[in-house]
């Protein structure tokens, strides 16, 4: 089983724009514009919502971060919790995982 990238799903472009504001706000975070959020409104997203998906794609990289540079690993049990949802509600998503 391997996990499939995003842009392979048939989303809508709602949330296909989201995903790349994510993305790009992880990965470029120096080249966001008010072009960037002003597509998101455009889409129809208003500014609570907007900030919501800043705030958790910030969240998200920093707790990585932080785990990352502690040398935090998940427990056993975490992991196995983690595989299970990945096995469980995950697998329900057909573009999520390609099955070779």
């Amino acid at each position: 089983m391997v996990l499939r990238d995003y842009r392979d799903a048939r989303l809508s472009p709602r949330l296909r724009a989201i995903l790349d504001y994510a993305v790009k706000l992880t990965t470029a975070p120096d080249t966001m514009t008010e072009s960037d959020v002003e597509g998101l409104r455009q889409l129809g997203l208003t500014d609570e919502e907007i900030l919501s998906v800043v705030l958790i794609t910030c969240l998200f990289n920093f707790m990585t971060r932080l785990a990352h540079g502690l040398g935090v690993e998940a427990s056993p049990e975490r992991e196995k919790r983690i595989r299970g949802w990945i096995s469980q509600a995950a697998a329900e998503q057909p573009w999520l995982f390609h099955h070779p």
